[in-house]
């Protein structure tokens, strides 16, 4: 398997990284986990939502060789100043602790606290060095490295797929960071990112946890996915409007508890008479709680629309459903930003754009765009024009994306 440009360019890198630091990674192996891009639900995951999405070609790159001894010794290139990461199994920080709230290294130690807490086995080290061109926010930087850890040092550690099935490894991703890191993330992110193959979009259904994938259908109008960095820093989602909008969710779902109103989340809210005796019942002293109910209910009455416009290979649809979406994130679900509806208003105007909104947790980080292929240099000029001119704190920090659709997870031999 042959890496492209881009990551022979990657591994450069990090061939250079790891002999600066002596870090032997010679003759060993390298794995790529993908970014994600979301078509729906956003802020569905924790609230119950069927999901779908796909993986897109940002990645973390993660070259790595057992070391024939017990300690694990990373080094990111994206944190150079952390220096060398080294530690033993079972040998790591407290869960959320201060010493590590702002480190990178928080993930491999999260992933090696619940690998053993799971009962993993992890007597063997590796050395490793990494390298990301995932924007930082909104295409699921966070998850894409914990997964990338946890699969990298279960094969060291001999473990086969049969003894950590393809769930087990979400489940346990998803607890990395809310267990560990104390970010109240679901598993949307892990899901699209794993589970993500090239040209299809990946639908998941929590009822059953089932996979299928969906391909586009015959005769769509050529479109990239443009993913819009704005070029500010988000915090973690533990830090962000994220978990506010996690908790008044689950809020609502415990009023309409108390009422004998039977659910269980606000996915389960999918019919009109259900919706209207919620939100008539609870609008006057909680506006803003069904508010959020408002959006999901209304992603989800869209993304049955979207699924089945992807199919038909009706990408207008799936671009106006989109947009559709951000509106609702931006007014009812309030999660959006300043910058990310900047971008926003920048390329909607543009003619080929079928649609765009804020990406990812929320606050800051990136926008997307479904863009008509002919229409992506005209997107490019619209956000080089206008970007820095209205936010010029970020002049120098804002990109630009255009991505295709890729597996999720790849791992290359013989290229070290």
């Amino acid at each position: 398997m042959e890496l492209t440009q881009e990551g022979q360019a990657a591994l450069e890198r990090i061939q250079r990284w790891a002999k600066e630091h002596k870090l032997d990674i010679a003759g060993g192996k390298v794995r790529r986990t993908s970014s994600r891009f979301c078509l729906g639900v956003e802020h569905g995951d924790y609230n119950g939502t069927e999901l779908f999405g796909v993986g897109t070609d940002r990645f973390i790159w993660f070259a790595y060789k057992p070391n024939g001894t017990n300690r694990i010794r990373l080094f990111s290139g994206n944190f150079p100043d952390d220096g060398v990461v080294s530690f033993e199994s079972g040998k790591v920080p407290a869960p959320k602790s201060a010493e590590i709230a702002h480190a990178w290294a928080r993930f491999p130690y999260g992933v090696d606290y619940i690998l053993t807490r799971e009962g993993f086995k992890l007597p063997y080290g590796f050395d490793a060095v990494l390298y990301g061109n995932i924007p930082g926010g909104g295409m699921s930087r966070s998850a894409s490295l914990t997964t990338n850890l946890i699969l990298t040092t279960l094969e060291v550690n001999h473990y086969e797929k049969d003894e950590a099935p393809d769930l087990k490894i979400i489940d346990m991703a998803q607890a990395v960071e809310n267990t560990y890191i104390g970010s109240p993330c679901g598993q949307l992110d892990q899901i699209m990112i794993y589970f993500a193959r090239e040209g299809m979009g990946t639908y998941y259904n929590p009822q059953d946890r089932s996979i299928k994938y969906v391909p586009l259908g015959a005769g769509a109008t050529d479109f990239r996915i443009m993913v819009l960095d704005t070029g500010t820093d988000r915090p973690g989602l533990e830090k962000s409007t994220y978990a506010v909008r996690r908790r008044q969710c689950e809020e609502l779902v415990g009023l309409a508890q108390k009422a004998g109103i039977k659910i269980s989340s606000l996915a389960d809210v999918k019919d009109e008479t259900l919706y209207r005796k919620i939100t008539d019942q609870f609008r006057s002293q909680h506006a803003d709680l069904c508010d959020r109910l408002t959006y999901i209910f209304g992603a989800q009455q869209r993304f049955y629309q979207m699924l089945d416009a992807w199919k038909s290979g009706d990408i207008e649809t799936v671009g106006a459903i989109f947009r559709e979406d951000g509106v609702g994130l931006r007014d009812q679900y309030k999660i959006s930003g300043p910058e990310l509806e900047t971008m926003c208003d920048l390329v909607r105007t543009v003619p080929g754009v079928l649609g765009e909104r804020m990406l990812g947790g929320g606050d800051k980080g990136a926008s997307g765009a479904l863009v008509k292929a002919d229409s992506v240099d005209a997107v490019r000029q619209a956000v080089e024009a206008g970007y820095p001119r209205s936010r010029p704190d970020f002049a120098d920090r804002y990109a630009v994306h255009v991505c295709k659709v890729v597996d999720g997870v790849k791992t290359f031999d013989g290229v070290l």
